[in-house]
């Protein structure tokens, strides 16, 4: 019998979980960068204490952050890997952070003040429906989208992006994942190939979120560009954007 899709994603990151972290754009470790993160979600965020969900959360870079700031998180993810990571980092840091295990389109009753997500729009097989999902668990909530753009939805970011690949592999750095997605399981998803704010934003609406907002996080992008050597600064970064609605 053939995997589902939402087996193939969970076999997926629970496969990448073991060097997940090691990357320093999925978990930066700089104190600089450490510090925009948390300043974007304490503006971004509703004033703490507030019920927080973290949809996809991985290895929790998100929800800890938010946690710090003195949040109720619950972290949701389809991965047990990625949440054992999860678990383990709070427990070390001595963070509370509930953890659920589960699609992303299937969130905790809440009711939220909030939900937030962080690169994982591109992964979701219908992400109108999770959206939606979303927002019936946190009606007079808050939506904090976190996103890059991604692939062919600006060609020059790509090309930008296709330079910054060569010139890690030039240097020995590993890729970002222990593999990439098969070609198959991105043509079933709706952004697998490419994401960009409008999209992002058309999605968001199309779930019923009102009042999107937009709005390009620069001090992040700053933050994470002073650290590269040369010539990578030259190359900046992906850009990052948030999509706020409710």
């Amino acid at each position: 019998m053939a995997m589902s899709i939402a087996d193939q994603i969970r076999r997926y990151w629970d496969a990448d979980a073991a060097t997940y972290d090691q990357m320093p754009s999925h978990r930066p470790t700089s104190a600089g960068e450490i510090a925009a993160w948390s300043s974007a979600l304490a503006r971004l965020l509703p004033a703490p204490p507030s019920r927080v969900l973290d949809c996809g959360a991985g290895t929790g870079f998100l929800s800890l952050i938010a946690a710090r700031l003195g949040h109720k998180v619950t972290a949701l993810d389809l991965s047990p890997g990625m949440l054992a990571k999860l678990h383990d980092r709070a427990t070390a840091e001595g963070v509370g952070v509930e953890i659920v295990e589960g699609p992303a389109d299937q969130p905790p009753p809440g009711p939220f003040d909030a939900v937030m997500e962080r690169h994982l729009l591109w992964t979701l097989p219908d992400p109108v429906a999770a959206l939606r999902a979303w927002r019936a668990v946190a009606p007079g909530g808050r939506l904090v989208v976190i996103e890059s753009v991604r692939g062919d939805a600006d060609r020059a970011e790509a090309l930008k992006a296709k330079a910054r690949a060569l010139l890690g592999r030039a240097r020995g750095r590993h890729a970002d994942h222990h593999a990439p997605y098969s070609d198959a399981l991105l043509a079933a998803l709706p952004m697998g190939r490419s994401t960009s704010p409008s999209q992002v934003v058309e999605t968001v609406s199309a779930a019923g979120w009102p009042d999107p907002w937009l709005e390009r996080l620069h001090d992040v992008e700053w933050a994470t560009a002073v650290g590269l050597p040369m010539p990578d600064r030259l190359l900046g970064v992906a850009p990052r954007f948030t999509v706020t609605a409710g």
